[in-house]
């Protein structure tokens, strides 16, 4: 069994100011239908660190996130945010505080890289208060922290996949807000266009904001992570900073892998190299260890 780090401050991670965490699931019980996909799950995202939540298909990754960002809402427990029920607050004050990229998002047709990413604005809106400088200002920000201020004017269904989420995190920037949550912002992106989405996700944690995302690609996961959530069948398996989670029996318990962890060439974190039934020469692929 893989050991568990308490999700109230997570080993070898600096989990803020000591202050009360941003964001908890408190005893969540999350289902389609009957079906129950998060059972009586406990978590809580450390205040600015990037957290990222890994498990096997199925076990309810994108679910968590999506019950987080309170686009689910739970059969029972509750999400707090702030020290708030997150179910008792409204639209807005969540998006105020809570910015969401969801999985494959899709632009209106036509749509340009400037007016989509003003959209973030729009909690910001009111009878009361417009479109303002400030408003400008910050879209103008949003765009060249993430690199695509010249493709303002650009059609959004004309960019590459790499562009596309940049302007889509862009958007989620404009929303002003210093909580992240971004659900597989890597997928269908080639590896290049992973690294480069994933270093600006970095940026943005230190430049002050705390990161929740899901990824598939462990090892990509352990290098941009300082928290890692691994869930099993609905529940979480353990919690923790990657060198001290990542381990080759945590990785045959949660994914049935078999695989061996070394120590990332160019960082400090874990390398986890798979076994597979071919192409280890002098490795025994049922336990991973010289065959003899």
């Amino acid at each position: 069994m893989a050991t568990q780090c308490t999700t109230g401050t997570v080993t070898g991670v600096e989990s803020g100011t000591g202050a009360a965490p941003r964001l908890e699931a408190r005893g969540v019980t999350v289902g389609y239908g009957e079906r129950a996909v998060i059972d009586a799950l406990d978590v809580t995202v450390p205040q600015g660190v990037v957290t990222t939540i890994i498990g096997p298909n199925g076990c309810g990754k994108s679910t968590l996130l999506r019950t987080l960002s309170r686009l689910l809402k739970p059969v029972s427990g509750s999400v707090v945010l702030d020290g708030e029920d997150i179910g008792r607050l409204k639209t807005r004050e969540v998006a105020k505080k809570l910015g969401l990229l969801p999985q494959s998002p899709v632009a209106p047709e036509g749509l340009t890289v400037a007016d989509l990413v003003a959209r973030g604005r729009h909690p910001h809106q009111g009878w009361l208060r417009q479109w303002s400088s400030d408003d400008a200002s910050v879209v103008e920000g949003a765009l060249e922290m993430t690199g695509v201020a010249d493709l303002a004017d650009r059609s959004v269904d004309t960019l590459s996949g790499g562009q596309r989420q940049r302007v889509w995190i862009s958007m989620t920037l404009a929303q002003g807000t210093d909580l992240l949550l971004l659900d597989e912002p890597t997928t269908y992106l080639d590896l290049a266009h992973a690294i480069d989405v994933l270093d600006l996700v970095d940026d943005l944690h230190e430049s002050g904001r705390t990161v929740v995302m899901v990824l598939h690609d462990l090892n990509l996961a352990a290098r941009y992570s300082d928290n890692l959530i691994v869930m099993k069948a609905g529940s979480v398996l353990a919690q923790g900073h990657p060198g001290e989670v990542i381990t080759a029996e945590l990785l045959e318990e949660a994914f049935g892998l078999r695989a061996k962890v070394i120590d990332d060439p160019v960082g400090d974190r874990p390398l986890i190299v798979p076994i597979g039934r071919t192409h280890a020469p002098g490795v025994d692929a049922r336990t991973g260890n010289p065959s003899t």
